[in-house]
C-alpha cells in the first residue's frame, strides 16, 4: 500500500499514525518531528505540569512501544528542510525519504515580541512546546514579578498559573477588553472579575511599549498607559500562526493555513494537511481550527482519506480552558453572533449562550457541564434553543434536546 510520510508528530500527528494502522493500513509509516520528545499532549503544558502536578511521562500521548509495535518509523530531532511533490520526495539533514502519500501536521507557531522592543532578551517566555514551558518553570515562583501580554486564553492561564504559584501578576491587552477577538462581553467580565479576585492587576486598552534590560535580561517594561513596570519575567500570549514554511516552499497553496479540500487534501493530491495548521471549507466559509479536539477528528478522517475513504470532514467545534477553579466548555463558534443570552448558576456556574437571529450558534459555560452539553448537542444537531427556557437558571435544560 506505498509509503506514508507524516510531517509533524504533535496530536495531529499522532492521532494519524494511530487511525492508519488501526483501521488496517499496512504500509511503510514514517514520522517526522523536530522537537526529541515522544508526540505528547500540549494544554497541560502550561497548568498541570507547570505547576508541578503532572511528570512528563503523563503528557506523552502514547508509549514509546506502541510506535514500534505498530511499525511507526519515528524520527524524531529532525527538521524536514523541503519537500519535493513531483519526486515525492521529503528532505531531511543528510537523508532524503520517498513517500506515496504525504500528510503535513506541523502545526503552529507561537507569535513573539520584536527584538526591536526587547523580544529577545532573557526572561521572555513564550508557551507552545515543552521547551518553552522548562526554560520558563524556575522563573515561576513566589516572590517573583510577571507581566502577561495578551488577554486572550493563552495570557489568561499563563495569569492564572503565576498567581496559583504566588508570583505577583500584571497583564496588559491592547483591545478595549480581554478576549475581545474570541468571546462576548459576558465572558470577558466574567474572566476580568474571576483574576482579579485573585489578586491579578488587568490593564485593557493597554499595549507594551518596549521591555527594559540588564546584562540580557529583561528587569521592567514600558507601557502605553505611561507606566513603567519592574519586572522578573514576561509571558507572551499573543496567538499563534499555522506553520505553513514547508507548505509554501514545496507550492501548496496557502489560505490562512495551507488550504485543503472537505477531504483535508491539499492543492497537490498526494498531499494531505489536519491539525492547526490546515485551513478547511465550513458552513461556507474557510476556517483554521487551533485545537485538540480538531487535531484528533480531522487527522483520523484524513488518515482514512488516505487509504481512500472519500469522507467529508464535518468539524463540530469544541474547546476548553482551565482557569484557577474555573473550567470553561465553548462549544460551536460564535462568528457572526448579535445577542447573547446569559445563564446565571450558583456560585461560579454561569453560561453564556450566543445566537444568530434565532439561531444557536455558540456556547460559553462556565462549571455548567449540563449546559455545554445540551448546547454543543443542539449546535453539532443544526437545533436551536428556547431563550426563555435558557434564561431560566430554575429551567431544566434537557427538554431543549426534545424540541
Amino acid at each position: 500500500m506505498g509509503h506514508i510520510v507524516v510531517v509533524g508528530a504533535g496530536q495531529a500527528g499522532s492521532s494519524l499514525v494511530a487511525k492508519l494502522r488501526k483501521d488496517g493500513f499496512d504500509g511503510d509509516i514514517t514520522l517526522i518531528g523536530a522537537e526529541t520528545a515522544l508526540p505528547y499532549q500540549r494544554p497541560p503544558l502550561s497548568k498541570a505540569y507547570l505547576l508541578g502536578e503532572m511528570e512528563k511521562e503523563r503528557l506523552y500521548l502514547r508509549p514509546e512501544s506502541f510506535y514500534a509495535d505498530n511499525n511507526v518509523t519515528l524520527k524524531l530531532g529532525s527538521r524536514v528542510q523541503a519537500i519535493d511533490p513531483v519526486a515525492k520526495t521529503v528532505s531531511l539533514e543528510g537523508e532524503v525519504i520517498a513517500y506515496d502519500q504525504l500528510a503535513l501536521t506541523t502545526g503552529s507557531h507561537p507569535r513573539r515580541l520584536p527584538a526591536a522592543i526587547g523580544g529577545d532578551l532573557g526572561g521572555v517566555h513564550v508557551v507552545r512546546d515543552l521547551a518553552d514551558v522548562d526554560g520558563m518553570s524556575p522563573d515561576v515562583t513566589a516572590g517573583k514579578r510577571a507581566l502577561i501580554v495578551g488577554g486572550g486564553y493563552i495570557g489568561l492561564e499563563a495569569a492564572a498559573v503565576c498567581a496559583k504559584r504566588g508570583v505577583s501578576v500584571v497583564l496588559v491587552e491592547m483591545a478595549d477588553r480581554i478576549l475581545q477577538r474570541v468571546a462576548a462581553p459576558e465572558t470577558s467580565d466574567y474572566f476580568r472579575t474571576l483574576h482579579q479576585s485573585h489578586d491579578v492587576e488587568i490593564r485593557e486598552a493597554t499595549g507594551l511599549v518596549r521591555l527594559l534590560g540588564d546584562n540580557g535580561r529583561v528587569t521592567g517594561a514600558e507601557l502605553s498607559d505611561g507606566s513603567t513596570l519592574e519586572l522578573d519575567f514576561v509571558i507572551v500570549g499573543v496567538g499563534i500562526s499555522a506553520a505553513t514554511e514547508l507548505a509554501d516552499m514545496a507550492g501548496l497553496e496557502i489560505d490562512n493555513g495551507i488550504r485543503t479540500d472537505t477531504y483535508g487534501r491539499t492543492s497537490v493530491p498526494t498531499i494531505w494537511s489536519a491539525g492547526d495548521c490546515a485551513s478547511f471549507p465550513y458552513k461556507g466559509q474557510r476556517i483554521r481550527l487551533e485545537s485538540v479536539p480538531n487535531a484528533i477528528d480531522q487527522a483520523e478522517v484524513v488518515a482514512q482519506n488516505m487509504m481512500g475513504a472519500d469522507k467529508e470532514y464535518v468539524a463540530q467545534p469544541w474547546f476548553w480552558s482551565d482557569q484557577y477553579d474555573v473550567k470553561l466548555q465553548i462549544a460551536g463558534l460564535n462568528t457572526g453572533y448579535d445577542h447573547v443570552v446569559t445563564r446565571k448558576g450558583e456560585g461560579a456556574q454561569a453560561s453564556f449562550w450566543y445566537f444568530k437571529g434565532d439561531q444557536l450558534v455558540a456556547v460559553d459555560a462556565m462549571n455548567d457541564p449540563r449546559a455545554y452539553m445540551v448546547g454543543k448537542r443542539l449546535i453539532d444537531n443544526g437545533k436551536t434553543a428556547d431563550t426563555s427556557i435558557v434564561s431560566d437558571p430554575s429551567a431544566d435544560l434537557k427538554p431543549l434536546l426534545k424540541a
